[in-house]
């Protein structure tokens, strides 16, 4: 299924903290069903500081009917530059820099605070000031791995291997909501609710083993992919040379060729977004039958698994080809595998000389930054990847005000009510689709700005000083937490993102949806800016997590979250044939000769995109209530909603990342993004569009999903 996120820069974010290698004070968030008509409104008073679209940005010379995106965007996309610790900037960029900005000075504050021993506030701040110390790592040298490099060393046959790969596992990967779910552990692993039973939390199996993206990195003969492969094995063997361990080069070689096998075995990315494919329920005692190779019993106790009766194993040919490899690869060289990685997962945290291979291979060569980040942004970033809730508090406290959250909710009962609508419209639906599909959107659970319940962090040690032990603690930590709730009843409130996360998600294995703080402010949603602009930028996000609940993925789930067929089979096929015709659409974009937009891998988002900016549409035509839309700059409401989109995709990227999201990402490029206005009818009649600009669709080929 693809990613959740409306963007990809939450991965720059994350990777910053990859490269570094309270009380609560307003109600809970409320469930869209649960709204009643005296609620606060969605429209709020027009400031006339708060234009709502950045008319200075807009490129008019380009026609809005030749590429939408540089009409709204154009004179931006010339000015702005990269920084140079980035590997691309846009709207979304330029938030998650505020919000960093914001997380740092209350990890400041906690760090010279007087909280007592064993508090949130004092946890939050040892681990930052930790993270910041950079003289203490140096004097540390390699010390905090080499407990684990000993363990690695001191293996003797494959059920030893097997106990330590299990111990290994971590929760890191989530197949629905991640736009790049590769691991670097020999398998990825997730817990949430049961894709069949709905409402008891699962533990699910995924292919990992990978030091790259994606098994294209490994297997493409397209020359950039070669050349990044060279520089792989150079990266590996650098890392093994810092760490004092002979025969790098040969080290490398062999390490490499074991990642390519691995490669050969696993799913593509495009089928990886097949829930049907995905959904294969193992009993635990068939996994020795079912992928032979492995010590299954030594791999379940290290993992903690071993009394788990089930686990969904998310790529069946790959956990069998991986398995099978454990058994024809000798010992040895998986101990080579096992210590690079063991090194390089921590590079980001170790001394300098680490942490600028870390970034040289995956900042610079991966990515494109030319750059490595300041320490603090890669603490803040680190502090907040792992203490996600911890910060949540502190950061909600101080900049989300429950005005901002009820005109936010109020927003969102108008985007439900406006896809109930469209839906209960539908001629081509039959009456028993139609029910289904409005009681999915009426009960569907929408989280804003923060968690109903905070996570529970009292038995999580922070070490001040202790930089490594730290990460690895919380990982353990956080791991075991979802461990021990595997067979319990699922929490739909539970929350997948932190509140100072600049993005959005939809969960929908929980029939819910996540709306975190840190995304709800300008441009995306500005209290004193024009209606128009606030559902053309954070409406179209909403619309868009609303619409991923029906998408060719989402349509799959019923309204508890169980994987369940609710359609007619000729309502599914009509579905379908309007998804083929989008994947048509999105492949005819070609960012570079030689690579071209993968329709199929991007349908999901691109669905989502389509039917969201729909139902956004008529929710803010619904709001005005019959009162006109003020104009900004000439600019009529319909017109704003349009342009306001478009900004919302406002970004430049370094072509490495570039053609990273191209083949590894479920979301097309935000340039194409901004051109799904072409599917929508009264963006022609809003900029009079007219046959033979570049843009221009007729109607019938017009793509309405919803």
């Amino acid at each position: 299924m693809a990613a959740r996120m409306p963007s990809r820069p939450l991965l720059l974010v994350s990777a910053l903290a990859l490269a570094c290698a309270s009380a609560d004070p307003h109600p809970g968030a409320a469930s869209a069903a649960s709204a009643d008509a005296g609620r606060p409104s969605a429209v709020a008073p027009v400031d006339a500081g708060h234009p709502g679209i950045d008319l200075a940005g807009m490129d008019r010379s380009v026609a809005p009917g030749d590429d939408f995106f540089l009409h709204a965007n154009g004179t931006w996309l010339k000015q702005a530059e990269i920084p140079g610790d980035k590997s691309g900037w846009g709207t979304f960029n330029i938030l998650a820099e505020q919000a960093l900005e914001r997380t740092r000075a209350l990890l400041e504050d906690a760090a010279a605070s007087a909280a007592g021993p064993g508090s949130e506030e004092r946890e939050v701040g040892d681990f930052y000031a930790t993270a910041l110390d950079e003289a203490a790592v140096e004097a540390q040298a390699l010390a905090p791995v080499l407990p684990r490099l000993a363990t690695i060393a001191a293996l003797r046959d494959k059920r030893a291997l097997a106990r330590a790969l299990g111990a290994e596992l971590r929760l890191e990967v989530d197949p629905l909501n991640n736009a790049v779910f590769q691991t670097s552990r020999l398998f990825g692993f997730w817990v949430a609710p049961d894709l069949n039973r709905g409402v008891t939390q699962t533990g699910y199996l995924l292919q990992g083993g990978l030091g790259m993206p994606d098994r294209e990195y490994y297997l493409s003969d397209n020359p950039k992919m070669a050349a990044t492969r060279d520089r792989y094995r150079a990266h590996v063997a650098k890392v093994l040379s810092l760490a004092a361990i002979p025969d790098a080069e040969a080290r490398a070689g062999r390490i490499l060729d074991l990642e390519t096998r691995i490669a050969r075995v696993h799913a593509s990315r495009a089928d990886s977004l097949e829930v049907r494919k995905a959904n294969n329920p193992w009993p635990v005692a068939e996994l020795p039958r079912r992928a032979p190779g492995l010590d299954w019993p030594a791999f379940l106790a290290g993992a903690r698994l071993d009394r788990q009766k089930i686990l969904i194993v998310w790529h069946p040919a790959a956990v069998r080809g991986i398995a099978a490899l454990v058994k024809q690869v000798p010992l040895a060289t998986w101990k080579e595998w096992m210590t690079f990685h063991a090194v390089n997962r921590r590079g980001a945290l170790l001394p300098r000389a680490f942490v600028e291979e870390n970034f040289d291979f995956y900042g610079r060569t991966l990515s494109g930054a030319p750059q490595l980040a300041e320490r603090w942004k890669r603490a803040t970033a680190l502090t907040s990847v792992q203490l996600p809730d911890a910060v949540g508090k502190l950061y909600v406290a101080r900049h989300f005000p429950a005005e901002s959250k009820a005109q936010v909710q109020a927003m969102v009962r108008d985007i439900i009510a406006a896809f109930d609508r469209r839906i209960a419209a539908l001629d081509w639906m039959t009456p028993e689709t139609r029910s289904r599909t409005r009681e999915k959107a009426r009960t569907l659970y929408v989280g804003v700005g923060y968690p109903d319940r905070w996570r529970d962090i009292s038995g999580l040690e922070i070490r001040k000083g202790d930089l490594v032990g730290n990460v690895e603690r919380a990982e353990l930590f956080e791991y075991r937490r979802w461990v021990a709730r595997l067979g319990q009843r699922a929490d739909r409130t539970e929350w997948a993102m932190s509140a100072q996360t600049v993005n959005a998600i939809n969960l929908p294995l929980q029939n819910a949806l996540n709306f975190p703080a840190a995304i709800l402010e300008p441009p995306f949603f500005d209290p004193g800016a024009p209606s128009a602009a606030n559902y053309g930028a954070i409406g179209t996000v909403i619309g868009h997590e609303i619409c991923h609940s029906f998408d060719d993925q989402g349509a799959l789930f019923d309204a508890e979250g169980r994987f369940h067929n609710w359609w007619t089979p000729q309502d599914f096929a009509r579905f379908e044939e309007s998804g083929t015709r989008l994947v048509a659409q999105y492949d005819a974009y070609r960012p570079f000769p030689d690579l071209h937009v993968n329709g199929k891998l991007t349908l999901s988002e691109n669905i989502a995109d389509v039917a969201g900016l729909s139902a956004t549409l008529d929710a803010w035509r619904a709001s005005l209530q019959g009162r006109p839309a003020p104009q900004v700059g000439g600019f009529s409401g319909e017109q704003q909603v349009f342009l306001a989109y478009a900004q919302t995709w406002r970004s430049k990227v370094r072509e490495p990342l570039a053609r990273q999201y191209l083949v590894a990402d479920g979301h097309a490029p935000d340039h194409y993004r901004a051109l799904t206005v072409r599917n929508v009818d009264a963006w022609y009649d809003a900029f009079q569009v007219r046959p033979g600009q570049a843009l221009f669709l007729a109607p019938p080929d017009r793509v309405r999903v919803w």
